[in-house]
């Protein structure tokens, strides 16, 4: 009986080292398809972009890899994005100087803020030399200056309170530098205003889907990874990857949004992620970028890299026909915008939509 006791005993510990075993595997295996998906590798340091000027001639490092027998095709250099005035969106007072002034007596007297309530304002010069008007730039002078207030965008139409902090702000700059101002009418300004911002809010678009995962939540690392294949870099704001333009300076032609939050905690590795949100500012963005087809495109890459699926604000499915829809309505506004002179992507419907 002791022999068959100890057999039995030896019989049920392998059993139960056999079935401790097995729970600690399930549990295992069980963590790791939970626990959010990460990249394969470390995330890359973001890296800061440097503009080059496009040389006359083929760089050293061009010429030493370039088959002479094709030819070197030059990238010319991307466009500096610049706000200008523009009398389609803005409400513009002229000053008359008696001579010509330099950029360095006009700099201590310009407005210390270039905002009258929450409508940008803008200065500029007109090049005694060059004959062209410009923003007042060091070692130039200037025969005839001109000072702009915006008359609408995202937040609404310019209001009397903010015209007239623009006037005072611009009678206090004529005063210092002894030059006589003539100003638009306010009531005029402000009914401009009023039909500007009616026609902005009528053709005002942003377009967004969103990406849901299927399975495994991801992490951020994970995310920047995969949405990195496919043109995607680290913005200037927490939670956002943007696919750039190639103009300088002008905003991105895609953006993908995700938790905020979770990119400013401590670890941010250690965030779960289940939803980004693939967007373009339709007014923002050049037509010619072609952001509507970059959207599609890089929607459906998404799809399969982050094993996700589109949906709308709703959670409802976001497919072929959708798309299709929306591009009949997008071409409708690209025509609406360029009628009143305001193409997407052109620095006055930036501005305008901002």
């Amino acid at each position: 009986m002791p022999l068959a006791f100890n057999d039995l005993t030896l019989a049920l510990a392998a059993l139960g080292a056999v079935v401790l075993a097995a729970i600690l595997a399930h549990g295992l295996y069980t963590a790791r398809v939970t626990r959010p998906k990460r990249s394969s590798a470390p995330p890359a340091e973001p890296v800061e972009p440097v503009l080059i000027d496009t040389p006359a001639t083929p760089s050293t490092a061009v010429a030493a890899t370039h088959d002479p027998g094709m030819p070197v095709l030059e990238v010319p250099p991307p466009r500096r994005y610049q706000a200008r005035i523009d009398a389609l969106i803005d409400a513009i007072a002229v000053l008359r100087l008696e001579a010509p002034v330099s950029a360095e007596m006009l700099a201590p007297h310009l407005p210390s803020t270039r905002r009258a309530g929450s409508k940008p304002f803008l200065v500029e010069g007109l090049n005694a030399r060059t004959g062209e008007w410009e923003g007042v730039t060091p070692g130039q002078q200037y025969g005839e200056l001109q000072a702009a207030v915006q008359l609408a965008n995202r937040g609404g139409p310019l209001n009397e309170i903010e015209y007239s902090e623009f006037v005072q702000k611009v009678q206090g700059f004529a005063d210092a530098i002894g030059a006589m101002v003539e100003l638009p009418d306010m009531l005029d300004v402000v009914a401009r205003a009023r039909e500007l911002d009616t026609f902005a809010g009528q053709h005002d678009a942003q377009l967004a889907l969103q990406l849901r995962s299927r399975g495994a939540a991801w992490s951020i690392g994970y995310l920047q990874q995969r949405a990195g294949q496919h043109g995607f870099v680290p913005g200037a704001l927490p939670g956002r990857l943007v696919l750039a333009s190639a103009e300088d300076g002008a905003p991105p032609v895609l953006t993908l949004a995700y938790d905020s939050a979770a990119a400013l905690a401590d670890d941010p590795q250690q965030a779960a992620l289940r939803v980004a949100t693939l967007a373009f500012d339709v007014p923002q963005t050049d037509a010619a970028e072609q952001p509507f087809a970059a959207w599609q495109r890089s929607g459906q890459a998404l799809v399969t890299a982050l094993d996700a699926a589109i949906v709308d604000d709703n959670g409802q499915p976001f497919g072929d026909p959708a798309f299709a829809g929306i591009g009949g309505e997008l071409e409708r506004l690209y025509q609406a915008l360029a009628a009143r002179d305001l193409p997407a992507g052109s620095m006055a419907a930036r501005r305008l939509f901002s």
